[in-house]
């Protein structure tokens, strides 16, 4: 075997050698966190799916893509999904661009389905209400703004339900099968 090949393979031995004991090691630590953290989002979804309107795929994917983080206020929330508002200002003139859609794409399209999913399920709740209010006589224009709106407010309380347990306001939860 020629010198130079003999070498590589020495090095790619060494390489697997490395990757095994890494791997044992993995497998011999232990897995607590790892635990700890899909209760926590297993006992999140489950939190959701008492909420009359949101299903067992819509709770999993809102867990996965949004509620796996822990927040600080209602403002990092909103920005995470990329519905935080980015006002522009110079001088005395003062334009809103509307959202900044810098955050998560999927977060911020399941939420905005889920503002529309809210109206018809949770026709009752004070968020629906806000709603129906702002858009009494508007065109569908002002309905679609107004529900990027609904679905920021919306993701903010569904975010205070999770941490806090205070179920939105008027919100219906499902009967206990």
């Amino acid at each position: 075997m020629p010198p130079g090949l003999l070498a590589e393979v020495i090095r790619e031995h060494a390489r697997l050698m490395l990757v095994r004991e890494q791997l044992a090691a993995l497998e011999q630590a232990p897995v607590a966190a790892e635990t700890s953290a899909t209760a926590l989002m297993a006992e999140r979804r489950d939190l959701l799916l008492r909420l009359k309107g949101l299903g067992p795929v819509f709770a999993a994917t809102l867990t996965n893509e949004l509620f796996y983080k822990d927040f600080r206020n209602r403002r990092e929330v909103a920005g995470y999904c990329g519905l935080a508002p980015s006002p522009w200002r110079s001088g005395a003139t003062n334009h809103e661009q509307g959202i900044s859609k810098a955050g998560n794409p999927r977060a911020r399209h399941k939420a905005i389905e889920l503002a529309w999913l809210w109206l018809r399920h949770q026709p009752d709740s004070a968020l629906s209400q806000w709603f129906r209010e702002r858009t009494l006589n508007g065109s569908g224009r002002i309905k679609r703004i107004a529900i990027v709106a609904l679905a920021r407010k919306l993701i903010a309380a569904l975010w205070r339900y999770l941490t806090t347990g205070l179920v939105p306001e008027h919100a219906v939860l499902k009967a206990k099968a």
